[in-house]
């Protein structure tokens, strides 16, 4: 396993001795299948002890991890047909948040997306999934495309948060993130969202105010990243792990508060050690959805989707 996570190393140890048993077997032409089955067993349990048992900030690593699959995977493993589209029409292309007509089975829909890379290079290119005000404007040019020809949309989040530099700031990422928000309210067609990775504050907002928001297992969302909340309030990033714990980031805890509306779970080990798995689990939640939203009628949606986020942020006694 490439770069395992500090608590994941009990089953990379395990893999490596399946692996040198799986050797020895080939090798020496014996019957090691009984042990190599109880093996693998072990390993599998092992991972669903680890993962069913995360911190908040081992939830943050997973979500980071090097190996989780990013936009691009999920194009290649569920959508057919993606044809993408670029440019806002008003300053340029943005590579870190993508979009355009694709299909998912028969359904067509508009995939829109944060677009990060799998290494450095392709990372520096798509800006590290941050995307710029050209990028949401283009997200919200795609979608009024979308509800021209009535088809529904489908948004994947994964963003450490908006881009913040100064270029970004002189054209408006604020008005930007804050009119797709006022938008994506009024929008007559269903919207599924999906926080794959990291759904970072108003970057991550700014294509999530959906229908229904799914989140995956091991993704996290939250209004700031552990290590600038413990900077703010504590004035050192060592308190990550408790802000961590503090922000409510994990599916779980923001399921019970409301602010998702499913958890899709993914394989044992996490998303990173079966792309495959964890695409299929995404594919059949976008489409269960789907076929519910799309009978209803404009008014319909508007308004469910009105009372959502107007439910949001109540306070009890």
């Amino acid at each position: 396993m490439e770069r395992e996570l500090e608590f994941e190393k009990p089953v990379a140890e395990l893999e490596k001795a399946i692996e040198k048993l799986k050797a020895s077997a080939a090798e020496s032409k014996g019957d090691f299948g009984a042990q190599i089955s109880e093996l693998e067993k072990k390993c599998e349990e092992r991972k669903r002890e680890i993962y069913d048992s995360l911190t908040p900030w081992q939830t943050v690593q997973v979500a980071r991890h090097p190996k989780r699959p990013v936009l691009y995977d999920y194009i290649s493993l569920i959508f057919k047909d993606f044809v993408e589209l670029h440019g806002d029409r008003c300053y340029g292309d943005d590579r870190a948040l993508i979009g355009g007509f694709a299909k998912l089975d028969a359904q067509k829909v508009m995939l829109i997306g944060h677009s990060k890379g799998k290494n450095v290079d392709e990372n520096v290119r798509r800006n590290f999934g941050m995307a710029k005000p050209e990028g949401y404007r283009k997200a919200m040019r795609l979608m009024r495309l979308a509800e021209k020809f009535n088809v529904p949309v489908v948004t994947f989040i994964d963003t450490t948060g908006a881009y913040p530099g100064l270029d970004a700031e002189q054209r408006g990422q604020a008005e930007a993130i804050a009119r797709n928000l006022t938008e994506m309210a009024k929008l007559e067609i269903p919207i599924v969202s999906i926080v794959t990775g990291e759904g970072g504050s108003g970057g991550a907002l700014g294509i999530g105010v959906a229908d229904i928001v799914l989140m995956l297992s091991n993704a996290v969302y939250s209004v700031i990243s552990p290590e600038g909340c413990a900077s703010i309030l504590w004035r050192d990033a060592a308190y990550s792990a408790q802000a961590a714990e503090s922000l409510k980031i994990t599916a779980r805890s923001l399921l019970t508060l409301g602010v998702i509306d499913e958890i899709v779970r993914e394989p044992a080990g996490g998303a990173h050690s079966d792309h495959k798995a964890a695409a299929e689990s995404v594919r059949a939640a976008i489409l269960k959805h789907l076929k519910k939203l799309i009978p209803l009628s404009p008014a319909k949606l508007t308004a469910r989707r009105f009372e959502k986020f107007s439910a949001m942020g109540k306070f009890t006694k």
